[in-house]
């Protein structure tokens, strides 16, 4: 099979899977095994083209040419190959996730989140391969689009005032400042392509590239920069398997692969260290790192918290673009990999709470994890993660982060260490409160559902909430001692940008 064809069924078998899931509707053993045998295949054939791209080919094809110059296209470069590994690789394990909460949360319109959830992943592929600018902007509006039934999937008051939130911000956002960016930077270079080293050098005044870049920047809302991340809490009705693909596998990751992308391919790290035209990012992104982390520390609740706690650290991706230099560049994508691989198992361990023992509050989680002590370990693991401590991955893009400042801008580095300092402070008491604090006199009794929340059996029961969250925390650990691999991929992003 060519490499175009590979990359074809990465893209398109998503969606034709997520379509075809309705002939399921009434047959959930079949509807989920054929949404698990899709997403497995779909992996299967981005990892196919994986050793193509660190051997330093960039495989392509040509969708459609809409007009000359213009055109919807496909190339895979390291940094997307990386996405589409995460949203692929991530997609199965939420999948079996998705399989045991929908089911013991009893959630309705469960085909409907299965085939929308297999659209949004197509769309992040999509966007993942995307060889222009204007490919890019289909592929994320499709996202937006096809995740806002999955917001406001409960259908309550609140969900679809969050799904109006949700919608609302993105559509305007990307309509109002992406699109003019897009628009504005084919007049300037006659191209939409995404080409190492950018397209802008030469053909930009240097007093516009701030400009631009803050078009960019804010164009692309899913990455939460404020003001401009109102929608990320508010999306946190949905249910967890949701709050998953928004903060680790595509929503988010889309956001930030974006302005890592445009920084790289379309502006040059060249172009906006000459002009200073990043360096007002680094402010907006610093001050969102701090601003969120200490709006995390406040929420009680579980969701709540690691939603601010998601808007946080997304802009150390941002701020490692900010940076322009090669360390900041290859911080920000190992950064990209480490947050999704440790917040989705925060994220998978605050749903298998909610299911298994009914908790949302971190004040209610008094020894918990006695109970729990499969789901709330993992927890302790992705915090590990998230916080950059060894033997986690995150460590390593904290590390990359924080000697990219030393070049940058040293002052911002106590920027980086204070917030690691927040995460510490706004993760750790969540496992210290349910490892170290008594269970409450009331706690061993039947709360008249059918389940015995004080017995030792509440895991062992409902197994899929537990196990993908301990795989995710496995692989936490494991990133850590082959993040070799993911340094030889994108090394030749960082040889592009000297």
């Amino acid at each position: 099979m060519t490499a175009p064809q590979l990359m074809m069924i990465s893209i398109f078998l998503p969606f034709v899977g997520g379509l075809l899931l309705r002939a399921f509707d009434k047959k959930p053993n079949l509807r989920e095994g054929f949404s698990l045998t899709v997403a497995v295949l779909t992996f299967i054939s981005v990892c196919n083209l994986t050793p193509l791209v660190m051997a330093g080919e960039r495989p392509s094809f040509e969708l459609v040419e809409m007009l000359p110059g213009l055109n919807l296209a496909f190339e895979i470069e390291p940094l997307g190959m990386l996405f589409a590994m995460i949203a692929s690789g991530l997609w199965i394990v939420t999948t079996i996730y998705a399989i045991g909460y929908m089911r013991g949360h009893h959630e309705g319109n469960q085909t409907r989140f299965f085939t929308c959830f297999a659209v949004a992943i197509g769309a992040a592929v999509g966007a993942a391969f995307s060889a222009n600018l204007l490919t890019l902007f289909t592929c994320y509006e499709v996202l937006s689009i096809s995740t806002f039934p999955l917001v406001a999937h409960h259908q309550s008051a609140e969900s679809r005032k969050a799904g109006r939130i949700y919608l609302g911000i993105l559509l305007t956002s990307s309509v109002l400042f992406f699109l003019p960016a897009v628009i504005w930077t084919w007049h300037l270079t006659g191209t939409t392509d995404f080409v190492a080293g950018g397209i802008l050098a030469g053909k930009i005044p240097d007093a516009a590239v701030p400009f631009l870049l803050a078009l960019f920047i804010f164009g692309a809302g899913k990455a939460a920069v404020m003001p401009l991340h109102r929608w990320l809490p508010a999306a946190m009705v949905a249910p967890t398997p949701v709050s998953a693909l928004l903060h680790a596998v595509a929503v988010v990751k889309v956001g930030v692969f974006t302005v890592v992308k445009v920084v790289t391919y379309t502006f040059g790290t060249k172009l906006l260290t000459d002009t200073g035209g990043s360096i007002w990012l680094m402010y907006v992104a610093s001050f969102t790192i701090l601003a969120a982390s200490v709006i995390a520390l406040g929420k009680d609740n579980l969701k709540a918290r690691l939603a601010y706690s998601t808007i946080s650290q997304l802009s150390y991706i941002v701020l490692g673009a900010a940076f322009a230099n090669e360390l900041g560049i290859l911080g920000a994508g190992f950064h990209i990999a480490m947050h999704a691989m440790g917040k989705i198992t925060l994220f998978f361990a605050a749903g298998a709470l909610i299911v298994l023992v009914h908790k949302t509050e971190i004040s209610d989680m008094a020894g918990i994890g006695r109970k729990m002590p499969w789901t709330m370990g993992a927890f302790f693991v992705g915090s590990l993660c998230i916080i950059g401590i060894p033997p986690t991955g995150g460590s390593w893009s904290k590390w990359f982060l924080l000697m990219s400042a030393a070049d940058a801008n040293a002052w911002l580095m106590g920027v980086l260490l204070i917030s690691s300092l927040f995460s510490i402070g706004y993760l750790m008491p969540v496992v210290t409160t349910a490892f170290f604090k008594p269970l409450p006199a009331d706690d061993g009794h039947h709360h008249g559902d059918g389940h015995d929340h004080g017995s030792g059996n509440v895991e062992r029961d409902h197994i899929l909430c537990v196990v993908p969250p301990v795989l995710t925390a496995v692989g936490c650990v494991l990133l850590f001692f082959f993040s070799d691999q993911l340094y030889a991929l994108l090394e030749p992003i960082m040889m592009a940008n000297r």
